[in-house]
């Protein structure tokens, strides 16, 4: 339907046209919309990645009902309704004024990924041989240089699986981001949600093709990652 010549979202569509591809990157609107879902996802992706990463390897060294207790915390925001973490964090963040704001988004967005890094790290760290870290300590490398030269590279197939996903995760988000969004920060599935209130044309469609293919390319992308590590390796 985004490539349809009409000016209604007609299926099947008749004609083939670019039209509402050309509308939606000139219109100031659309594309800051894309712009910032692309921009808040990119900085999700880094901060949940490093968190998670670190959450994940945390809860490796720590065993029985800690670690369960520190895992089930983790994935909360995974578990909660999406309506009731919205009004959560709307709510704290209007008293922070944080409310349309660049960090409000990021702090949303990262809480929102974070689970999904957790998992699949720790998943990879499931099958990590610990004798490797432990010899670089023998070797002399203290246990920052052993994290950084031994672990993670061990551990990057997880760490990519989790950033595609956190990357996923915020760029195609839409309820969390209604309540924290205002006039001057919306994001793309934010500004799409507001245009089918105001009138429903081919644009839209448009900006759901976009949405699709930049998820696509990103799980596309990670899977190659992942095999391509993997055949390294």
């Amino acid at each position: 339907m985004s490539f349809n010549e009409q000016r209604s979202l007609a299926f099947p569509p008749k004609g083939f046209s670019l039209r509402w591809f050309e509308n939606f990157f000139s219109d100031a609107q659309w594309l800051g919309g894309f712009l910032n879902s692309v921009q808040i996802a990119l900085l999700t992706a880094v901060l949940a990645t490093v968190l998670g990463t670190l959450a994940a390897y945390g809860l490796s060294k720590v065993k029985g009902i800690r670690a369960s207790f520190g895992r089930n915390v983790l994935v909360i925001p995974m578990i909660i309704p999406s309506v009731i973490f919205g009004v959560g964090l709307y709510s704290l963040f209007l008293r922070l004024g944080l409310v349309g704001t660049l960090p409000g988004f990021l702090i949303a967005h990262t809480a929102l990924a974070v689970p999904y890094v957790v998992v699949t790290v720790g998943s990879t760290l499931a099958a990590y041989n610990v004798s490797l870290e432990r010899a670089a300590w023998v070797c002399g490398a203290n246990k920052f240089r052993a994290f950084i030269g031994v672990t993670v590279p061990m551990l990057m197939p997880g760490i990519l699986s989790g950033a595609f996903f956190a990357f996923i995760t915020s760029f195609d988000e839409v309820v969390v981001s209604m309540f924290i969004s205002s006039p001057y920060l919306q994001t793309l599935p934010v500004t799409m949600f507001a245009g089918m209130q105001r009138e429903v044309d081919p644009t839209i469609a448009a900006a759901a093709t976009l949405i699709m293919i930049t998820t696509t390319a990103a799980a596309i992308g990670g899977i190659l990652s992942q095999h391509l590590k993997r055949k390294r390796t």
